[in-house]
């Protein structure tokens, strides 16, 4: 038995506040909200998909945000990301350089941490 492949990432969110996912989610970050399949639809909750990139946000009744443990997202352009979430509003914090890579972190709206990587575009 070998494990093959992630296949999403799940995050905990507030019931009711599928608009402020979508906002961030899909309108800041750029990855397209997707229908729910018809039997989760009614937990609530979304899901963002682009191709094998796949991040879905469940209700969570008792929510509380992740501040520690997370998802790391690789960007294209990081520099371009981070001002365009910097204007929306966003607290976005510099990270280390690691083996030449450059790193933001910027909390989802409901408190997640988010972090992201350089892709090699900016």
């Amino acid at each position: 038995m070998t494990v093959l492949r992630l296949d999403h990432v799940q995050l905990a969110m507030p019931a009711g506040a599928e608009d402020e996912a979508t906002a961030f989610y899909q309108g800041l970050l750029g990855i397209p909200r997707v229908p729910k399949p018809e039997v989760l639809a009614g937990r609530g909750g979304c899901w963002f998909e682009d191709g094998a990139l796949r991040v879905h946000l469940g209700v969570d009744a008792d929510f509380r945000p992740a501040r520690k443990a997370h998802p790391a997202l690789v960007v294209d352009d990081l520099a371009s990301l981070g001002e365009s979430l910097r204007r929306a509003g966003c607290r976005v914090t510099e990270g280390e350089v690691i083996d030449g890579t450059g790193r933001l972190y910027v909390d989802d709206p409901f408190g997640n941490r988010i972090e992201l990587l350089d892709g090699g575009g900016g």
